[in-house]
């Protein structure tokens, strides 16, 4: 069975331990859910972006954690 896993990490890359340790997820859906729900204090403990993998295939990242960083339009700053 795949094990879906969180790769925590700074801005810049560097791999960093998550202020909420993660159990290992059996589906994608799980790990996603649990992201989503611990988000704000994965942030705040110092983590910038995560990447997801399954096993060691990553599947997409990285993916910023400071979501209310983000422009809601990317065309209205320009």
């Amino acid at each position: 069975m795949a094990a879906w896993t969180w790769r925590f990490e700074k801005a810049d890359g560097t791999e960093v331990q998550p202020a909420v340790q993660p159990e290992e997820f059996t589906t994608q859906g799980d790990a996603e859910s649990w992201v989503g729900e611990y988000w704000k204090p994965l942030a705040e403990g110092g983590a910038d972006q995560v990447t997801l993998f399954e096993d060691a295939n990553k599947i997409y990242g990285p993916m910023s954690l400071h979501m209310e960083d983000e422009p809601e339009d990317a065309d209205a700053s320009a």
